[in-house]
């Protein structure tokens, strides 16, 4: 995951959008495949690294760090970290970060729907 230089106009441009337009704000903060990802599976609750790191499969250890720091650093997740042998950590949503959950039920539903139209016309383009 590599960062826009702050000097670049795209940075620029970014930083314009998203200080115009809360909608674009947000999805910055959660935008990107894996950050959803993971608000989504804890919108049910406290997960462990390696419960995280099962349920994605397809994502590395370095890059599942790397999004847990950033949404830890967006105040979006918080992680504990338990005094005992081996060390526990366990990853949760913040306050804010459970308002998402009514957000993630309406892309779902969006995205079934979706998914659903996209289907049916490339089932009518083949005929």
């Amino acid at each position: 995951m590599t960062k826009i230089k702050e000097t670049s106009t795209n940075f620029a441009n970014k930083k314009a959008l998203a200080d115009e337009c809360p909608e674009i704000y947000a999805s910055n903060t959660i935008g990107g495949q894996w950050a959803l990802a993971i608000c989504c599976y804890l919108i049910n609750g406290k997960l462990r690294f390696g419960e995280l790191r099962k349920k994605l499969n397809n994502i590395t250890e370095r890059m599942l760090t790397l999004q847990l720091r950033r949404l830890e650093e967006d105040r979006i997740i918080t992680r504990t970290v338990y005094a005992e042998v081996p060390p526990r950590v366990e990853y949760e949503l913040t306050e804010i970060g459970y308002k998402l959950k009514p957000i993630i039920l309406e892309f779902e539903k969006w995205g079934k729907e979706h998914k659903e139209i996209m289907k049916n016309a490339d089932s009518v383009s083949k005929l």
